[in-house]
């Protein structure tokens, strides 16, 4: 016996479960506001997803550390609570210790360099070990070359660090770069970093130019020295319980949608390394850079440093990522 169904009840069973496949939530965080770099490599990555998979997934965006710091985030995500994140290869250090060998001071000549390495086979060696971790690491996104800032003095030489309380990212490379210059290195969640700047409980911090003009630092800084000491990448995650439950194809959108975020990312960059010391510096900020004497003394300095590092990652790891084309 055929059974007829009202045509009325065909059309709502449809727009339910067009609803329905639209309401799978991909709950996003991210530590900086939704107009800096991490923003722009959010709403790429979401575009590509959701055109991919015509709707199928919703994004929904926190900015500002709206779901806590990174480090509480990358643990949402290897509890499943959290679907998905942009973060800083800083933080990720405490979770895949082998991300933290492009932290090493002055590793990296230039951006093509940094770029090459991270797409090559060293850094997608690299981006497989998050397994082991529980999270799924899709693409190395970027935030710059990292560059000091202080309310204390102008930086020319590892001298002028001494005792000054720059707070750093949880990581040990940076703390013990900075540590072996004579700083205070003050390891600090970013959403601490701006009052503890108002307060005086640091005198600065090191952080790409994409970070400094975006959280508007020139207003609780005087000083950037333009170091360059640091590449800084970083990584678009999803957590592994929800990527192992997308099928084959949304698996492939989400890793496509990642690298168009990680490009957003690097054109971000690219445009503030243009205009970001023309707008610090009209702000207020006192500018210097780094000579490349200059540059070699801080590298000397951190010899002892370089030795701890050979030691934990290896000379010939090291030694390849400095030897890349």
């Amino acid at each position: 016996m055929t059974v007829f169904k009202p045509a009325g009840l065909l059309v709502c069973a449809a727009l339910f479960a067009g609803v329905a496949k639209a309401e799978t939530e991909v709950k996003l965080g991210y530590a900086l506001a939704d107009t800096s770099h991490y923003g722009a490599g959010a709403r790429a990555w979401q575009e590509a997803v959701e055109a991919a998979t015509g709707g199928a997934y919703a994004f929904r965006s926190f900015p500002s550390s709206g779901l806590g710091g990174e480090r509480e985030v990358i643990e949402g995500l290897q509890l499943g609570t959290v679907e998905a994140t942009i973060v800083s290869s800083g933080t990720l250090a405490n979770f895949v210790p082998e991300t933290g060998v492009f932290d090493i001071p002055f590793l990296f000549r230039d951006f093509d360099h940094a770029r090459s390495v991270l797409d090559g086979p060293i850094g997608q060696e690299i981006l497989a070990k998050f397994e082991d971790a529980g999270l799924v690491a899709l693409a190395w996104g970027e935030q710059g070359f990292r560059h000091i800032t202080n309310n204390r003095t102008a930086i020319a030489a590892p001298a002028d660090l001494k005792g000054l309380k720059i707070r750093t990212m949880e990581n040990p490379v940076h703390i013990t770069a900075f540590q072996t210059l004579g700083a205070a290195p003050t390891p600090m969640a970013w959403p601490e970093v701006i009052g503890a700047l108002e307060q005086g409980t640091i005198d600065g911090q090191e952080n790409p130019l994409s970070v400094i003009t975006s959280a508007h630092l020139s207003e609780v800084q005087t000083h950037l020295t333009l170091s360059g000491h640091v590449y800084s990448p970083a990584v678009l995650l999803v957590s592994k319980p929800f990527w192992d439950g997308l099928s084959p194809e949304d698996q492939d959108a989400f890793r496509k949608g990642a690298v168009a975020g990680a490009k957003a990312m690097r054109a971000f960059v690219d445009d503030v390394e243009q205009s970001g010391v023309d707008t610090l510096k009209a702000e207020g900020m006192q500018i210097g850079t780094l000579t490349p004497e200059q540059r070699a003394a801080f590298r000397e300095a951190l010899a002892p440093a370089y030795e701890g590092y050979a030691r934990q990652y290896g000379e010939d790891l090291i030694r390849r990522i400095s030897d890349s084309q």
